[in-house]
């Protein structure tokens, strides 16, 4: 049988710092070394996106500020662009992640190209896409409608699926495929870059993301303020987000000397490298892809076991999960684990396969062109 066709894949998410643009990355570079031509298509170039590999282009979406306007549209020209790059370079698929604006704007673009050469549309949900925004009665209605007229809708949990379904109350088919995580080679050793953080033999605990409130970072520093004194360790925090709103916080809490903050990291791989210990305390999270990277370095996290959290961890074999949101239980699973550095290792070790078999780029990016694959062969859009 003749080998398939490289695919056209136009990709769309947000650019900056964030899970849902992380994994969009990631998957572009994947499909482009897979021989896929792949297009980005937003208004900046996403954050951890390689400008080196081969197959990669970007197409940046101008937005106009006109006075007509009280607040910048980009909707519109998002969808003129995306059916301008799909015309030029005959798309096969927009690959759109995170439904507002995205999902609505791929199906206008399709609309736009006309039948005779559209591309179908694959929307990818991340998480408030629709907790937050399927919510919304302002939102929620236009997400319904772009779920159903796309031609796949995926999920990174079946948790998040089923949210989507009793949100939305949408009956459409949807694909749950996982986040995954392809780690680029470390630049500088483990005991380098604790000389850098100021990190001697104490355990190194992490914890990265965006900040934002849902990720509940007071909480972790009020958890870390109750592990028994005596024990030591240090908080590199790579944070996406702005960081000053916690700094009062940290001084309240005495941890001025405990906390170690980098911000708008693009390597992140040396620096998990060199943790022990991952911590995360969010209220609800679709997947948790910070937990998936620290994993992927034998590095185990304690976490809130919400959401698609338990998708990820095996509480008790690749991490330990807390059901109780508190800083209490959280601060005792923290201690535990500082405590015996056997038992964190045995976990670390476990993470760090059931990240390489269950969470890689070879086990998941296969899943993405299959489903492509399949949208093509099949009638365009739902009714």
């Amino acid at each position: 049988m003749a080998a398939e066709r490289p695919l056209r894949v136009g990709i769309t998410c947000y650019p900056s710092v964030g899970g849902s643009g992380i994994l969009a990355s990631a998957l572009g570079e994947e499909l482009a070394r897979r021989g896929h031509a792949v297009h980005f298509i937003s208004y900046e170039r996403p954050f951890r996106l390689s400008a080196a590999t081969p197959g990669i282009h970007f197409h940046p979406v101008v937005i106009n500020d006109y006075e007509l306007f009280r607040y910048p549209d980009y909707t519109l020209p998002l969808s003129v662009r995306m059916a301008e790059v799909a015309r030029d370079h005959a798309l096969d698929v927009l690959h759109v992640h995170y439904a507002v604006p995205h999902a609505t704007a791929a199906i206008l673009a399709r609309a736009m190209v006309g039948t005779g050469g559209a591309p179908r549309v694959v929307t990818t949900l991340h998480g408030t896409d629709t907790t937050l925004l399927g919510r919304d009665p302002g939102y929620g209605p236009a997400i319904r409608h772009a779920l159903l007229q796309s031609d796949a809708v995926t999920t990174v949990s079946a948790w998040l699926r089923d949210e989507t379904r009793r949100l939305l109350a949408v009956e459409c088919p949807i694909d749950v495929i996982p986040n995954f995580f392809s780690p680029r080679p470390v630049t500088r050793t483990r005991a380098e870059v604790r000389a850098e953080l100021g990190v001697g033999e104490e355990p190194l605990l992490v914890h990265l993301s965006n900040l934002r409130p849902v990720k509940r970072f007071d909480l972790l520093l009020e958890a870390l303020a109750r592990v028994p004194a005596g024990r030591p360790w240090k908080l590199l925090v790579l944070a996406g987000g702005d960081f000053q709103p916690y700094a009062p916080l940290v001084r309240r809490l005495g941890l001025e000397s405990r906390v170690v903050v980098r911000a708008n990291v693009f390597d992140v791989e040396d620096y998990l490298q060199a943790a022990d210990l991952g911590l995360f305390t969010s209220e609800s999270e679709s997947f948790c892809l910070g937990v998936l990277e620290a994993m992927w370095f034998g590095c185990p996290s304690v976490s809130t076991a919400v959401g698609g959290i338990p998708e990820v961890v095996e509480d008790g074999r690749s991490g330990l999960l807390v059901a109780e949101a508190g800083a209490e239980p959280l601060a005792a699973a923290v201690t535990a684990l500082l405590d015996d550095p056997a038992r964190r290792r045995r976990l670390g070790m476990e993470a760090r396969r059931r990240a390489e078999t269950v969470f890689s780029a070879a086990a998941v990016v296969p899943r993405y062109e299959a489903l492509y694959r399949r949208v093509l062969a099949a009638p365009v859009g739902r009714s």
